[in-house]
């Protein structure tokens, strides 16, 4: 007795379902796809591949080491990312520190206290919309606030304090959206389960909705974090420097960089100095940097997933 593969037998019920009728424009609509994932796929291997066979071979002359841990320079030959590397870590810490907390509690407010009415919507347009606000607008709202406004005497004015919490209030509109869509996608079977049982609000959240969305809101703070850690444009008007003194780790008051700063100041320097080798070399550090936090993001999201079922 043989057996069809199910994929076979889907498609002969298919056909016989619309009359043995050809279906052209699903086939065409599913060629597109195909071209549209080939495109995209290819325009990323080409862009890592232009980084990469300029960075790698400069890393392997030069020494990956000597090139992560030296301090900034005019001289391309001992020019290294050690204070940018130290800022972008930071950075990132004070995008979680902030951003993280104030996101998932606005999240939880809207989503569990919050009624659904006009006011409860316009802020949630409101939310919507920063999150597609360019970048150096939220730069300008940071010089003002941070690095020159009232919480200057906090921050010490143009610092990497200031840098990271303008970070901060960019990816918030993110986390704020990402967790509530995982909030809302809680079964509401759960928190009626709960609320039969004779459990609280509060016991409800923090025992069912939480760690149900949990994997959701993670996924949406590495999406946020990964935005935040990528700009340079923000970071011009705070005050960053691409060749500076100090910027050890912990210095959160005194002079900063980043890696994606520290790029784009790169690239503006004679070619011919050899500033394109390190630029090179300098992305390639940064996307290792990002995908290695995207891959603690998915592991623990992973984790968190097996751990609510």
């Amino acid at each position: 007795m043989s057996t069809l593969p199910t994929q076979i037998t889907a498609d002969a019920v298919a056909a016989r379902l619309r009359g043995d009728k050809a279906d052209v424009s699903g086939r065409v609509f599913r060629y597109a796809l195909i071209a549209c994932l080939v495109f995209v796929l290819a325009t990323l291997l080409t862009l890592l591949w232009d980084v990469a066979s300029t960075a790698i071979p400069f890393l392997g002359d030069r020494g990956v080491v000597d090139f992560v841990t030296r301090y900034t320079s005019p001289r391309a030959e001992v020019a290294g990312i050690y204070q940018a590397l130290m800022g972008t870590i930071q950075m990132g810490l004070i995008i979680i520190v902030v951003a993280f907390p104030l996101g998932v509690a606005t999240a939880l407010y809207l989503e569990e206290y919050a009624g659904d009415n006009l006011f409860t919507r316009a802020i949630e347009v409101v939310i919507r919309n920063l999150a597609g606000v360019p970048a150096i607008v939220y730069g300008l709202l940071g010089a003002a606030l941070f690095a020159r406004g009232g919480l200057s005497f906090l921050t010490g004015r143009e610092s990497l304090l200031s840098a990271g919490l303008t970070l901060a209030v960019l990816v918030l509109p993110i986390v704020v959206i990402t967790s509530a869509e995982a909030i809302r996608a809680v079964p509401a079977s759960l928190r009626e389960g709960g609320f039969g049982a004779g459990a609280t609000r509060w016991e409800v959240i923090r025992t069912l909705v939480l760690p149900n969305a949990f994997p959701g809101i993670l996924t949406g703070t590495i999406l946020g974090l990964a935005r935040g850690l990528g700009e340079a444009a923000p970071l011009l008007l705070i005050g960053a420097k691409g060749y500076l003194p100090g910027g050890e780790f912990g210095d959160l008051k005194g002079n900063f960089t980043s890696l994606p700063y520290l790029i784009s100041d790169w690239t503006k320097l004679p070619p011919n100095q050899g500033w394109p080798d390190n630029t090179a070399a300098a992305i390639l550090v940064t996307l290792v940097v990002i995908l290695g936090i995207n891959a603690v993001g998915i592991y623990l999201r992973n984790r968190f997933e097996k751990a609510s079922r």
